[in-house]
């Protein structure tokens, strides 16, 4: 053994939770280290530890043979490690230079940034570790695999031996996805050290030499790579068989009930995003939208929703234009909405289990009587039916949601809208951040939604589920469908192409 990562005994316990629990957690020299467990394992946690963004309760962290106090990143940056967080941290108006050197830039005369050395420090660099990416653009000019490179350009820069990369394939197209798992495993090859935290299991056996996995703060096993399979880990992280595909009847008769009729639609800055968009949705179907983020899918939902004003165009519900209804009016209609972030848009955290499941419902009857007044036995019953349900794992209907698990939350969201039975449901994103567990029941309730005849339209960033789920896939691109596929006869990599502008085989 050559260890450069050694974590033994590490405990760490916050109010009410136990998040780490005598852990011992080993990274070899030269070694790709998966880190695997569903939310609230304790993954975030331990590398938070590792980082110095908290202190553990008790063990000890020893980097390359010599025990470290790890309390500060300041402190883990000089013991040469650097974390690459799934959010990134770049400044989009400077350049990849400036956003490279922030905070460690060279000098000269005393006081002067030396930007023409710096910039060719980074072409070195860059070029050295196979992150190859012109040093003088501006990070808003990037697609979102380059800017990951910048950010993992950015901690070599500061002398990582030892990288943290948390779900760094989260938001990347197929092609995107390869060139960093080869930039990575060039990374190996020049002896760096890395941790790769993940919830795609096709990653894990592509990439990673060892897999730790975690679960409930527990160590649970450390495995290799050539001696395990996706079954033993799932099984590891959740205790049950998970599902690799999903079951979908086939129906022939299928009528369209949606359709969005040369849509145009401008941003928050008025430029046009959305261009001349036609879409349809047939009943009993789920329509997969693939896209690389920021070509006009968030502009699409909040249309759809009413949540934002189109310029011109229809929006059509069972050949009825809705294109001018109140939010509230088109969820009578039967659009229902699963936002891509739950707690900004789902839910009011600080309300309770009850109070969210009738969010839209509130003044209507059976929730209130004629007078407006809230009939608590009659809400009472239909959130406890609910929670029953959805399983939704809560002390009570009083809990408020803040206190439940991400997962526990989208069953929240999912148990209110899909319990108005929508004609449409607009799932965006709908298991973005759920462990492995929590991303199949998500799953399987949108396809039972589709068995009982409701159209979906599924927008994701996670190919792999848009291919499994979807019976037709839309391709965005710059504000159009730019191709409309089959899944059955469709490759990531043809989905990729299309999604980055080209043209498909």
């Amino acid at each position: 053994m050559n260890p450069a990562v050694q974590m033994l005994g590490i405990s760490k316990k916050f109010p009410g939770v136990l998040a780490n629990n005598n852990i011992d957690f080993i990274v070899e020299k030269g070694e790709i280290h998966g880190l695997l467990g569903e939310n609230g394992a304790g993954k975030t946690v331990l590398m938070s530890i590792l980082y110095g963004l908290y202190k553990p309760d008790s063990g000890k962290i020893i980097i390359n043979g010599k025990e470290v106090v790890m309390d500060s990143p300041a402190t883990a940056i000089k013991q040469g490690i650097g974390m690459v967080h799934q959010h990134f941290m770049l400044v989009p108006s400077l350049t990849v230079t400036e956003n490279v050197i922030l905070g460690k830039e060279n000098v000269k005369n005393g006081f002067l940034l030396d930007i023409k050395n710096s910039t060719e420090h980074v072409k070195k660099f860059s070029e050295q570790f196979g992150l190859e990416i012109d040093p003088d653009v501006t990070i808003e000019s990037l697609s979102v695999g380059a800017q990951q490179r910048v950010e993992i350009l950015k901690a070599l820069y500061r002398g990582a031996d030892i990288l943290i990369l948390d779900e760094p394939t989260a938001i990347l197209i197929p092609q995107e996805v390869d060139n960093l798992l080869e930039a990575i495993k060039s990374l190996k090859k020049q002896g760096k050290s890395i941790i790769f935290i993940t919830h795609k299991l096709k990653e894990v056996f592509t990439i990673c030499d060892r897999i730790t996995v975690l679960k409930k703060g527990n160590l649970i096993g450390t495995v290799k790579k050539d001696e395990t399979n996706s079954s033993q880990l799932a099984k590891m992280m959740v205790d049950k068989q998970i599902l690799e595909t999903y079951e979908k009847k086939k129906i022939e008769q299928k009528d369209i009930i949606f359709k969005i009729e040369e849509l145009n639609v401008k941003d928050n800055r008025g430029i046009k995003v959305l261009k001349s968009l036609n879409l349809e949705i047939k009943s009993y179907e789920i329509l997969g939208l693939a896209g690389v983020e920021g070509n006009g899918q968030s502009e699409l939902v909040e249309a759809m929703m009413g949540l934002r004003q189109k310029d011109s165009g229809k929006i059509l519900l069972n050949e009825v234009d809705i294109s001018n209804f109140s939010p509230k009016d088109r969820i009578k209609s039967g659009l229902s909405h699963i936002p891509e972030d739950r707690q900004k848009c789902g839910l009011i955290l600080d309300f309770s289990v009850m109070e969210n499941l009738i969010l839209g419902s509130h003044n209507e009857e059976p929730i209130v009587n004629r007078n407006l007044v809230i009939n608590l036995e009659e809400t009472c019953k239909l959130s406890e039916n609910l929670v029953k349900d959805y399983s939704i794992s809560t002390p009570n209907i009083q809990t408020y949601v803040k206190n439940l698990s991400g997962g526990t939350q989208q069953r929240v969201v999912l148990a209110r809208e899909f319990s108005r039975k929508p004609k449409i449901v607009i799932a965006y994103q709908p298991t973005r951040g759920l462990d492995i567990g929590a991303t199949e029941y998500v799953r399987t309730k949108l396809i039972e939604m589709r068995e009982q005849g409701s159209g979906v339209l599924l927008i994701s960033a996670d190919l792999d589920e848009i291919r499994a789920l979807s019976d037709k896939i839309a391709v965005i691109f710059d504000g159009k469908i730019v191709a409309i596929k089959d899944p059955s006869i469709t490759n990531e990599e043809d989905l990729g192409l299309l999604m980055a502008g080209g043209k498909s085989g």
